[in-house]
């Protein structure tokens, strides 16, 4: 962020109670310089890298969050937008976007009844002892 845009940022602000000339002495910038800024047009670099934002969040959205910046890349290829991967990326960071990829569920642990069938129960599933030390009890799992 430039000193011009945090000065037009704070500008906004309705409990800011500085003007724009002591916010631009305490930053060391000219206020004519920051009007200059403020009425100047959008450079074509700034409306190009707005339009690719744009298309990015409708992709990122469109896949409902899981593509990440090589995939939203290929379909801007697909679409003939040139750009470079890199780009994507860094528009991505700016604008928050973070792919998750969801994974399967899968069974860890499996429960085996022959092994348990044959496995005595010594305490017969009583786990409460009139003393300490009488009854010990161990789980691997």
């Amino acid at each position: 962020m430039s000193k011009y845009e945090f000065i037009d940022s704070q500008k906004a602000e309705p409990v800011n109670p500085n003007s724009v000339v002591r916010m631009c002495r305490w930053l060391a910038v000219s206020t004519s310089g920051f009007y200059h800024w403020a009425t100047r047009p959008q450079s074509a670099t700034a409306a190009r890298r707005q339009t690719l934002t744009a298309r990015i969040q409708h992709y990122f959205e469109e896949s409902e969050g899981t593509y990440g910046y090589r995939r939203i890349h290929a379909d801007l290829a697909a679409e003939q937008t040139e750009c470079s991967p890199e780009l994507v990326r860094q528009i991505m960071r700016n604008q928050g976007l973070v792919a998750c990829q969801p994974r399967p569920f899968r069974i860890t642990t499996e429960a085996d009844a022959e092994a348990a069938a044959g496995m005595p129960d010594l305490v017969k599933r009583d786990f409460t002892a009139d003393r300490p030390g009488a009854k010990f009890v161990g789980d691997i799992t």
